[in-house]
């Protein structure tokens, strides 16, 4: 079976502390729950959670939807943002089967990166290592106005912004995820095309605004 790998890449610094990282986790599970309903993402859709605050951990390794158990996560400390680019990068690496002669791989992944604030640490080290695996689209979300948008335009064309980190526009935004990865599900099912840009993606919702 080819997957199609969801990889979420999630702010858990001190600064999300409070209605953010409670909206983020409220997300995660939201996302799991409306995915299950949907039998395209079912059958395809594997999720997997990296977080980033001192250092980058995955805390679900690419997991099929029926047995996905959301994380349980916690606002400390600053922003390893690099960091977590690269153990992304290595994930993609480990986790996603390539095509071959032999095999028809897994469908490239789709990224959501969201961040509120300053990387930490070196993040063009971490952009360089993404460059080099293999992804679908990268959507990444600036939660709020101290996070960097120059920053993550280095890192992918389709950047979103959200005025605020509260729970409402963070509720939007992980709606807007889910639409995306149960069209992406039915995209790679019934038509065999992988979603490459925002034009494959539902319109996001007027909470989250599209960086030019």
């Amino acid at each position: 079976m080819r997957r199609l790998p969801v990889y979420l890449l999630l702010d858990t610094s001190g600064s999300m502390s409070g209605e953010p990282i409670e909206a983020v986790k409220n997300g995660v599970q939201v996302l799991a729950s409306t995915l299950r309903q949907d039998p395209y993402a079912l059958e395809t859709a594997f999720l997997s959670v990296i977080t980033f605050d001192s250092s980058a951990k995955q805390l679900c390794p690419l997991t099929e939807l029926a047995s996905f158990q959301p994380p349980n996560l916690v606002a400390t400390g600053s922003t390893a943002f690099g960091e977590a680019l690269q153990l992304l990068a290595q994930k993609i690496e480990t986790e996603v089967t390539k095509t071959t002669a032999e095999v028809k791989g897994d469908w490239k992944p789709i990224v959501f990166i969201m961040t509120d604030g300053e990387p930490t640490d070196n993040w063009q080290k971490g952009v360089q290592a993404l460059k080099k695996a293999r992804t679908g689209i990268i959507v990444a979300c600036a939660a709020g106005s101290g996070a960097n948008t120059s920053v993550l335009k280095q890192i992918t064309e389709v950047v979103v912004q959200l005025d605020t980190a509260d729970s409402a526009t963070i509720k939007a935004f992980f709606k807007w995820v889910s639409a995306s990865v149960s069209t992406g599900s039915q995209k790679v099912e019934s038509a065999h095309k992988e979603v490459i840009g925002l034009d494959d993606l539902p319109p996001p919702p007027p909470e989250v605004n599209v960086v030019v």
